[in-house]
């Protein structure tokens, strides 16, 4: 995950974050005009002190003190507005914050290459669009609103304290420098506590996600106990980590309060002499304490807020860690209307960054357009690998790919895979009706001739037509409502609604029992009809109809020709074809 220097600096991250804030200032701006007005109120009410003691209890003036009970309301009710304005502000703000900071996330998420996905977990990548988000917010706007209030609130309750006795005041000032270092202190360890807390959740939803989609796989064999501890170990770390937080949270703010109580307890001491001496009155007293007692939870709020802000600065670490990661590589420049097909790969080579040695090496064969070729080769031998390449999944480190004599790389991403559609071994359906399944991706209103074609075709209709809503009806996460061979056969109408000159099959049929098989290559007979096919094969008996056949063994071309031809040649191709004709027998 992109960990560049800016991310590092808690300034540069909170200014960042405040950038989100600013489309939306003069909501803001109402938000701290209603925070300015509520701790204001916590001065007047310091200040009402003064008369009402000295007038109202000490000279028994009716007079001085006839607007007080008045004056009392007004103050509530203008915190009951203005505190309602501030806080509805703040929060509007915030969750338009989320909503913009998400989909900026997601907007990346669907546009990072396929090796992004490879080195990060489902999980993890979950959680930060979940829960570190969240904590983001809780930074840009719950901190920062406690932060202006509260800073208002000390600002106007310090400013009457200093014109009633700035002597105390500034007796009280001593012990700020001290309560900054302890702040400090406790704020690198909520940094540290919450960067820790949040790869613990990533964990916890990635254990947890497994669990879930591999379901009957725990079932069948047993593994209930085994995936129980895997979630208690990550769930044991995250609950050492938030005991951590707990416990710098526990112990910051009973440091702030006694500090701060020192200095109270100072002040008082020494106000009590100068009332004693006379050059303090009873009523300057009771609203000097009274300010002092007001600024005591705002300074515990202000020594909490620390929490929230550390909390959140590690979390936009992670969020802006994955906004800034370098989306797939588009340099392509030029477009093909409608590609003939032909294609041509031309020595390509490919290695993974974990692997030992390339996938394929020098790989080279030719595809003319409306033929049909199948990759053939044991488990390993780069076969999937190659047809990858053609959509660019991946990017080869050698060699070139050519498109109607077009080096893929020169074409724009979109305009290249729009010419391409995918049947995998593992389908994916999204939970929707089938009808959106068939025309997923396509834009503009769907054509509800082509759907029915489509699904006539795959042969879809005869398992639809069965059901109550028809094509309406919907599949289920990840297709679970349907079995394998249903499945299969959406995926095929979905080629064949985007009608695209290129079809890549991978393994489309081994995972189904014959009956299936036999009706999902029916529908794959349609689907490949004046198609350029690139076939990846497991069972052999599926490509003996194939216009030509490579054969490929550690990453490279070993054998080419028909079916027949590969056959009487007697070598690689051959021994594989008889290792499973006679598993079959078996």
């Amino acid at each position: 995950m992109t960990n560049s220097p800016e991310l590092s600096s808690p300034l540069k991250l909170y200014k960042r974050l405040m950038a989100y804030v600013w489309p939306y200032k003069w909501v803001f701006l109402a938000s701290v005009l209603g925070m300015a007005v509520v701790s204001a109120t916590e001065g007047g009410f310091a200040w009402i002190m003064k008369p009402l003691i000295d007038g109202g209890f000490v000279k028994n003036d009716a007079n001085s003190i006839r607007y007080v009970p008045i004056l009392i309301v007004g103050i509530f009710i203008a915190r009951g507005l203005f505190g309602f304005l501030a806080n509805f502000a703040t929060n509007w703000v915030g969750r338009n914050v989320i909503f913009q900071i998400r989909s900026q996330m997601f907007a990346r998420l669907v546009n990072l290459p396929s090796r992004f996905f490879d080195a990060h977990s489902s999980g993890i990548l979950i959680s930060k669009l979940i829960y570190d988000v969240e904590q983001v917010m809780n930074a840009a706007t719950k901190a920062f609103t406690s932060m202006v209030k509260d800073s208002l609130s000390l600002t106007f309750l310090f400013s009457w304290m200093l014109y009633l006795n700035w002597r105390l005041t500034i007796l009280f000032l001593l012990l700020a420098p001290v309560i900054a270092v302890s702040v400090r202190i406790i704020s690198m360890r909520f940094r540290k506590t919450s960067r820790l807390i949040q790869q613990s959740m990533g964990e916890i939803t990635h254990v947890v996600q497994e669990a879930i989609e591999g379901q009957r796989v725990v079932k069948i064999f047993c593994a209930q106990e085994a995936e129980t501890r895997a979630f208690n170990q990550v769930n044991a770390r995250n609950l050492k980590q938030a005991m951590k937080k707990a416990a710098a949270a526990a112990i910051n703010v009973p440091v702030i309060e006694l500090l701060a109580a020192v200095g109270v307890a100072v002040a008082i001491y020494f106000a009590m002499q100068q009332s004693s001496a006379g050059r303090l009155t009873a009523g300057e007293f009771t609203s000097y304490i009274t300010a002092m007692a007001l600024m005591m939870p705002a300074i515990k709020r202000l020594s909490m807020v620390n929490e929230v802000i550390q909390t959140g600065l590690s979390a936009a670490q992670s969020v802006f860690g994955l906004i800034d990661e370098t989306p797939e590589a588009d340099l392509g420049t030029q477009e093909i209307k409608r590609a003939s097909g032909k294609i041509e790969y031309r020595q390509v080579s490919f290695r993974y960054p974990v692997s030992n040695g390339p996938i394929l090496d020098s790989v080279s064969f030719r595809i003319e357009p409306g033929e049909t070729l199948a990759l053939v080769g044991a488990s390993g031998s780069g076969k999937t690998t190659a047809a990858n390449l053609l959509p660019r999944f991946y990017a080869a480190d050698a060699g070139e790919i050519l498109l109607d004599g077009v080096n893929i790389n020169s074409l724009r991403l979109n305009n290249l895979r729009s010419h391409i559609a995918l049947v995998s071994q593992e389908t994916v359906l999204f939970d929707d009706s089938i009808r959106n399944n068939i025309a997923y991706g396509m834009e503009g209103p769907i054509d509800d001739a082509r759907i029915q074609e489509a699904a006539r075709g795959a042969h879809v209709l005869d398992f639809a037509q069965q059901q109550p809503q028809g094509l309406d009806t919907m599949v289920g996460e990840r297709g679970v409502r349907l079995s394998g061979g249903q499945r299969q056969r959406i995926a095929i109408a979905r080629a064949l609604y985007k009608n695209a000159p290129i079809l890549i099959l991978d393994e489309a049929t081994s995972a189904l029992d014959t009956e299936s098989e036999r009706v999902v290559q029916e529908a794959m007979r349609a689907l490949m009809r004046n198609r350029t096919t690139l076939v990846i094969a497991h069972r052999l008996s599926t490509i003996e109809n194939a216009n030509r056949i490579v054969v490929l063994a550690q990453g490279k071309v070993v054998e080419t020709g028909t079916h027949a031809e590969l056959l009487a040649h007697n070598g690689q191709y051959a021994r594989l074809y008889r290792l499973q004709f006679s598993d079959s027998a078996a």
